[in-house]
C-alpha cells in the first residue's frame, strides 16, 4: 500500500551490524518449489466459544482447478484436540462468530443469489439456516448480547433506472480512484431478529466505514452490555479518499440518535464497549497524527469522550484489543521488531509482555487473537519453518500449545534457516530479516536477493514465508530490511519517514546490505532488489538512485509518481493531508517530484521486470507503465507484466502463482549473467 508517514531527513552517522535470533532450518531434503505451496492450508479467524471450551475457526487452501481460495469452517475442543470439520463446499466462509448461548457458530457466507449473508450452524450438528437477507452483501455483524437478535452492516441498494435511463452510465466519481465503475453506496446499520423481517436503524449520505482489501479488517459494531446502544465507525461519506475523517459514533436504538463521541475529531476507530458499559476502548494516532502516519494507541474514554492513551509507554503500532475476563485488562498486540508482540495491558498501569518463543501470531493492521472466558488466549499463527496452525495457552504465563497439525508434512522439506539481522543507519537502529540458502555450504558464496516489504507501515517478521523459502531453493540469501517507516521499532522510527519518502528509507536498505556484504559468503557482485507496492516504490527508486549496485529488479504494482499516486488512486485525499498539500500547488510540486521515483528512472540500468494489475485501484498501473517506458526508451533490458483485475494484487492461486513464478524467474534468469552496469 502506499505510505501513510513521513520524516525529516538525517545526515548519515554510519552503520554497525549486530546478530539477532537465528532459527534453525528443518532438516528434510525435499526441495521448496512452486508447487509445495498448492498443500498448505492456512488457519485463521480464531473464536472461542462463549463457555471458553472450544474454538471455531477458518482453514483455507488452494483450489488451482476451480482457481479459488476455498474456506471452511472448523472446530477444536480446548481439552481434548481433534479437529473436526464443520461445513462443506461452501464458496467462502468468513467473519466467524458464536451465538451468545454458545448453542451455534455464525458466519458471512453466500446465498444462491451470491449475495454474503449471516448464516448459524448448529454446533452439535445439524444444517446451516440462513439468518439475514440482504439485498446487497452483509459485510459484518455483531450479535446482541442477549442473542434474540443481531445488528448487520450492508451497503444500500443502487437506484435502479427506468426506461431509457437504463442505458446511462454516469455517475459521481468524488475523492475515489480511477477504475470505479459505479456510484459506491453508503454502508448501514440493520437490525435481524431471530425471527421476523429485518429492521433498518441507520440512514443517510453518511456511511458506516467501509473497508477496500487489501487493507485493514473492517471496525466492527461494539453492543453496550444492555443492548440498548451501536457504537461504531462512521465516515462522512462512502469515498475512499475520505476515510481518514472516521471517527466513533453511539446509537441509541430507543430513539435512534446517533451521537459522535468526541465532535468532529477524527482518526478514532474500532470501538469497543468496556465490560462495564461505562466506558469505550477505540484506536487513535498518537496526538491525532494520522495525517502522518504516527503510531497508532489504544485509547479508553468515558461516553462523554474525551479519554486517555492506555498504550502509549509500549509505543508500538496496536492494532488488536481484547477485554480479559476481569474486565480491567487488555490483551493487545503489534509489530515488535521482528515478531509479533503481545501484552497483557491494564487499565490503569504497565503493560505486562506475554512470551511466545518462536510463534508469530497471523496478522497486519489487526491480529488473530483472542481471549476466552476461563482467561485463555487463542490464536493462529506461523514460525520460520511451518505454516499457519492454531494455538492455545490456557493461561497467559502458560507455554502455547498446537492445537492443529494441518502442515506437518513440511517437516520433511529443506528449508532456509531464519535470521534476524540488525544495524545503525542516520543514528537509527534498523533491522530485518534474512533466509539462508536451503542448502547452505559455509565453503562457497551465494548471491543476495532483496523482498522489501509494503507499507510502509508494516514490516518484515521471522514467520514463515512461501516467496523466501522458494527463493532460499534456488541458493540465495533472502534479505527483508525494515526501513524507516516501519512499524516495530516505536514512532520514532515509524515517523522517521515523514517528509523523506525515498533518500532516507533508501539509504537504510543501503546501509544493510554494507555490512551484509561483509560476510565472505555473501557475494557482493550478486545483488537483485525485488517488491510489490511501497517495496515497488523502494524498488524504483533504489534501481534509479544507485544504479550500478543491481543485477535485477523486480517492481510490482510500483508507486513512481505521487502526483499520479494523488490523482489516480483510492486514497487521495489522505495523501494529500500525508504529503502536507497538493501537487498542483506551486509551493508542493516540486516536493512531489523530488520524492517520485519516475524522476530518475532514466538512470537506472538494471534488467527490470515491471509487473501490475491493470485495475489496481491502490496503486494505479499508470506508474508502472511510466517506469517502463522510461527504462525500454533508455535502452534497459525490461519487461511489463500486467494482470486483470480491480486488485491490488492477484489473491487467486493460478495467478498469484504466475505472479510468483515471473518473479524469481526474472531474478534467476539475470542473477548468474556477467554484470554489465556493476563498475
Amino acid at each position: 500500500m502506499p505510505p501513510t508517514h513521513r520524516t525529516a531527513t538525517r545526515a548519515l552517522l554510519g552503520a554497525a551490524f549486530v546478530l539477532g535470533f537465528a532459527l534453525p532450518a528443518h532438516a528434510g531434503d525435499q526441495p521448496f518449489t512452486i508447487d509445495t505451496p498448492r498443500r498448505i492450508v492456512n488457519c485463521g479467524g480464531v473464536q472461542p466459544s462463549p463457555d471458553g471450551h472450544s474454538i471455531a475457526f477458518t482453514v483455507t487452501h488452494p483450489d488451482f482447478d476451480k482457481d479459488a481460495n476455498v474456506t471452511e469452517l472448523w472446530a477444536v475442543d480446548l481439552t481434548a484436540g481433534s479437529p473436526r470439520q464443520l461445513t462443506w463446499e461452501r464458496k467462502h466462509v468468513g467473519e466467524v462468530r458464536w451465538s451468545p448461548d454458545g448453542q451455534s457458530v455464525t458466519f458471512v457466507a453466500p446465498d444462491a443469489n451470491d449475495h454474503a449473508q449471516v448464516w448459524a450452524l448448529p454446533f452439535h450438528g445439524g444444517e446451516a439456516r440462513q439468518l439475514t437477507h440482504s439485498t446487497t452483501d452483509v459485510e459484518h455483524y455483531a450479535w446482541r448480547p442477549d442473542g434474540r437478535a443481531l445488528a448487520y452492516v450492508a451497503p444500500d441498494s443502487a437506484i435502479k433506472r427506468t426506461g431509457e435511463n437504463k442505458a446511462l452510465t454516469t455517475f459521481q466519481v468524488g475523492a475515489q480512484d480511477l477504475f470505479l465503475r459505479t456510484n459506491a453506496e453508503p454502508r448501514h446499520i440493520w437490525l435481524q431478529p431471530l425471527e421476523g423481517d429485518a429492521r433498518r436503524l441507520t440512514s443517510g449520505s453518511w456511511s458506516v466505514e467501509f473497508v477496500l482489501p487489501p487493507s485493514s479488517p473492517p471496525s466492527h459494531l461494539s453492543w453496550s452490555p444492555d443492548g440498548k446502544q451501536l457504537a461504531f465507525a462512521q465516515v462522512p461519506a462512502p469515498e475512499s479518499g475520505k476515510l481518514d475523517s472516521v471517527h466513533v459514533a453511539i446509537l441509541d436504538l430507543d430513539s435512534g440518535a446517533i451521537r459522535p463521541l468526541d465532535g468532529a475529531r477524527r482518526f478514532q476507530n474500532n470501538p469497543q464497549f468496556t465490560p462495564d458499559g461505562k466506558s469505550l476502548t477505540y484506536w487513535f494516532p498518537r496526538d491525532g497524527r494520522g495525517d502522518a502516519g504516527f503510531v497508532n494507541e489504544l485509547y479508553l474514554a468515558p461516553l462523554t469522550g474525551g479519554g486517555h492513551s492506555l498504550t502509549r509507554a509500549l509505543d508500538r503500532n496496536v492494532y488488536t484489543s481484547e477485554f480479559l475476563p476481569d474486565g480491567r485488562t487488555v490483551l493487545v498486540a503489534a509489530n515488535d521488531r521482528t515478531t509479533t508482540g503481545l501484552w497483557l495491558q491494564s487499565i490503569d498501569g504497565p503493560a505486562k509482555r506475554i512470551e511466545l518463543g518462536d510463534l508469530i501470531v497471523n496478522g497486519a493492521f489487526g491480529y488473530d487473537v483472542q481471549t476466552t472466558k476461563t482467561g485463555a488466549i487463542v490464536f493462529s499463527a506461523t514460525t520460520a519453518t511451518r505454516p499457519s496452525e492454531v494455538y492455545v495457552m490456557d493461561k497467559p504465563d502458560a507455554k502455547p500449545r498446537r492445537l492443529t497439525d494441518f502442515n506437518g508434512w513440511l517437516g520433511s522439506f529443506a528449508l532456509g534457516r531464519t535470521e534476524t539481522v540488525t544495524w545503525t543507519n542516520d543514528g537509527l537502529t534498523e533491522d530485518g530479516v534474512l533466509i539462508h540458502p536451503a542448502k547452505e555450504d559455509a565453503t562457497k558464496s551465494y548471491p543476495l536477493v532483496l523482498v522489501i516489504h509494503g507499507g510502509p507501515t508494516s514490516c518484515s517478521k521471522g514467520n514463515f514465508s512461501t516467496m523466501g523459502q522458494m527463493m532460499a531453493n534456488e541458493g540465495w540469501y533472502v534479505f527483508m530490511p525494515n526501513y524507516r517507516g516501519s512499524d516495530n521499532l516505536g514512532n520514532a522510527y515509524q515517523s522517521a519517514i515523514h517528509g523523506d519518502w525515498g533518500p532516507g528509507p533508501g539509504r537504510d536498505v543501503m546501509a544493510g546490505i554494507a555490512e551484509l556484504r561483509k560476510r565472505p559468503s555473501v557475494d557482493r557482485t550478486r545483488t537483485a532488489v525485488t517488491g510489490w507496492s511501497y517495496g515497488g516504490y523502494m524498488t524504483s527508486w533504489l534501481i534509479g538512485n544507485y544504479p550500478n549496485e543491481w543485477r535485477a529488479a523486480m517492481a510490482g504494482a510500483p508507486v513512481t509518481s505521487w502526483t499520479d499516486q494523488y490523482d489516480y488512486s483510492d486514497g487521495n485525499i489522505s495523501l494529500k493531508n500525508d504529503m502536507g498539500g497538493s501537487p498542483w500547488t506551486t509551493d508542493h510540486a516540486e516536493f512531489y517530484k523530488q520524492q517520485s521515483p519516475i524522476t530518475y528512472a532514466t538512470k537506472a540500468k538494471a534488467p527490470t521486470l515491471v509487473m501490475a494489475n491493470l485495475e489496481d485501484f491502490r496503486v494505479p498501473p499508470t506508474q508502472a507503465m511510466a517506469l517502463y517506458r522510461a527504462l525500454q526508451d533508455n535502452g534497459v533490458e525490461s519487461k511489463f507484466i500486467g494482470f486483470q483485475g480491480r486488485t491490488h494484487a492477484s489473491a487467486d492461486p493460478v495467478n498469484a502463482r504466475e505472479r510468483t513464478r515471473l518473479w524469481i524467474d526474472w531474478v534467476k534468469q539475470h542473477i548468474e549473467k556477467p554484470a554489465t552496469n556493476l563498475p
